[in-house]
C-alpha cells in the first residue's frame, strides 16, 4: 500500500502560482511513476501532468505546458507541481496518484491506470 498526501493548494488570484505537494508513505517512492489529476466541479478528472519514477519523464496536458512544473525529490518522497500564470479555468482539487513502475502498463493520462490516489487539495483562482 501507497499512502499519498497532497498540500499546498489554497485561493490564489489570477496570475499568483502555487505550488503542490504529495507526500508518500508506506512503499518504495522511487518506484513508482507519479501523476497529477484535478476535477472540476460537474466535470470529470482530468490529467495535468506525470513523471516517470526517475524524473527523467514529463508530460503536460496542452493547457498548463508552459505554466506548470511537475518534479520530484525521491529522497524526500516527494511529488510536487509548481503552478504558474494561474486561470479561474485552473480551479479545481487537484489529486496526485501513483503507478508501480514495474507494476504493468502505464498510460499517464488515464486515471484508471493508477492505483494509488491522494485525498486532494483545492485550488481556487480568483478573476
Amino acid at each position: 500500500q501507497v499512502q499519498l498526501v497532497e498540500s499546498g493548494g489554497g485561493l490564489v488570484q489570477y496570475g499568483g502560482s502555487l505550488r503542490l505537494s504529495c507526500t508518500a508513505s508506506g512503499r518504495t517512492f522511487s518506484n513508482y511513476n507519479m501523476g497529477w489529476f484535478r476535477q472540476a466541479p460537474g466535470k470529470e478528472r482530468e490529467f495535468v501532468a506525470a513523471i516517470t519514477w526517475s524524473g527523467v519523464g514529463r508530460y503536460y496536458l496542452d493547457a498548463v505546458k508552459g505554466r506548470f512544473t511537475i518534479s520530484r525529490d525521491n529522497a524526500k518522497n516527494t511529488v510536487y507541481l509548481e503552478m504558474n500564470s494561474l486561470k479561474p479555468e485552473d480551479t479545481a482539487v487537484y489529486y496526485c496518484a501513483a503507478k508501480g513502475a514495474y507494476s504493468g502498463t502505464w498510460t499517464y493520462q488515464v486515471a484508471s491506470s493508477y492505483n494509488y490516489w491522494g485525498q486532494g487539495t483545492q485550488v481556487t483562482v480568483s478573476s
